[in-house]
């Protein structure tokens, strides 16, 4: 895959519809080999493939500096949970995984409530669905969780007065992310495995709209 073709709107789809729920790569993978790039177009290229490999790894960094900064504010780490979750609702995969199994769960005590959270069906028209499918999550449009939790996380910050806190902690956590992804030199495994997320990615799109 050429990387420098790939615009940053591409990387942002991408990283919204591909699947989240892998596990992160090793830490001895993940700490492995750097090198400087020797070019503006190679720094550009190594940047967005290592963003999209180690996507998870990058994600749990920020996270845990986070919750470095507010080991003695409580409600600080219930904010970044809150805002880390508000964001992950944004990716397709994960929203349809978390309704799965929220689903599965409820259904085991009360398939009658597990029945009102499915998705509400879309009407047919000449045999083929009327309108792409929108995600759900316990029946309610994707969008409310995203907005519920933005709200709450938006309250729990003010509640604990550390927004200052949080922006350098959050500073800290994207510029640790890019210096590793800016250095840290591409495998063959994140080249195969690329190619390999790219063509899910593509048919879990085309899923969507049938």
């Amino acid at each position: 895959m050429d990387w420098s073709s790939v615009t940053a709107e591409d990387l942002v789809d991408a990283l919204r519809e591909v699947d989240w729920s892998t596990p992160p790569r090793p830490v001895s993978e993940f700490f492995s080999r750097f090198t400087a790039p020797r070019s503006y177009s190679k720094w550009n290229s190594r940047l967005k493939c290592n963003l999209y490999y180690y996507r998870t790894n990058y994600f749990i960094l920020i996270m845990f500096i986070l919750g470095m900064g507010f080991l003695r504010r409580p409600v600080s780490i219930l904010a970044a949970f809150s805002t880390g979750l508000s964001i992950a609702f944004l990716n397709d995969s994960f929203a349809v995984t978390f309704n799965e199994k929220v689903t599965r769960t409820v259904r085991q005590f009360s398939p009658h409530l597990a029945a009102k959270m499915r998705p509400p069906l879309r009407p047919v028209i000449r045999g083929r669905p009327s309108s792409k499918r929108s995600i759900h999550i316990c029946g309610r449009p994707r969008w409310v969780f995203v907005l519920l939790f933005s709200v709450v996380s938006c309250i729990l910050w003010m509640t604990s007065c550390s927004l200052l806190t949080v922006l350098w902690a959050l500073l800290i956590g994207l510029l640790a992310t890019v210096l590793h992804a800016s250095f840290r030199t591409p495998n063959l495994k994140a080249r195969l495995n690329t190619f390999r997320e790219e063509f899910r990615a593509r048919t879990w799109r085309t899923a969507l709209q049938e």
